[in-house]
């Protein structure tokens, strides 16, 4: 869906968004991919969080900076300064928010030129400190997702950090609502 809008832009998923109830596994050309069903990541979740006792800024850090390793793995940096590619990171009001905050930040470090869709901002103390990082970074806001043709023009690569692997469907609240049908015309 989001790649048919964009033009073909890449499109990184943070955390696995894959809806099933079973660990799949997929052969690219020299190795096999596992992908962890929604099942498997939150059970591996709560182990870190409950059994090994990761905080949850912890478990952000790691999950942004992992997204961001994996993004400049799959679309490295031009040898040009230059031409650092721009990085549309589209956060969600919970934890995955959360990580794209960290993502945003650690992709900055990288050298790669991000921006933060945020349209609803977290009260809590942990979204407002990320949040405070970012913007001391001078990494831009937006309040509202850009057109087709900008972001057709703007942007090399879409971080999409708006649902995590909780996300069971149903009914989706504004303003992802609209955002997500803006995306499917």
């Amino acid at each position: 869906m989001w790649r048919n809008f964009f033009h073909h832009r890449p499109l990184v998923y943070l955390h696995t968004r894959l809806w099933m109830s079973k660990t799949m596994t997929t052969n690219t050309s020299d190795q096999a991919i596992t992908f962890l069903g929604q099942k498997d990541a939150q059970d591996f979740d709560n182990s870190l969080f409950f059994e090994y006792q990761y905080s949850i800024d912890q478990l952000m850090e790691i999950a942004g900076l992992c997204c961001a390793q994996a993004l400049a793995s799959a679309y490295p940096l031009p040898l040009s300064v230059e031409k650092s590619k721009k990085v549309l990171v589209i956060c969600g009001p919970g934890n995955n928010g959360g990580d794209g905050l960290a993502a945003a930040r650690h992709l900055l470090s990288f050298g790669y030129r991000p921006e933060i869709l945020y349209p609803k901002r977290s009260a809590k103390q942990i979204y407002q400190i990320l949040t405070t990082q970012c913007e001391k970074l001078h990494i831009p806001f937006m309040q509202q997702l850009p057109s087709p043709a900008d972001i057709d023009a703007n942007y090399d690569v879409i971080l999409d950090a708006i649902f995590g692997f909780s996300f069971k469907g149903g009914v989706i609240r504004a303003p992802f609502d609209g955002i997500l049908m803006q995306t499917m015309m």
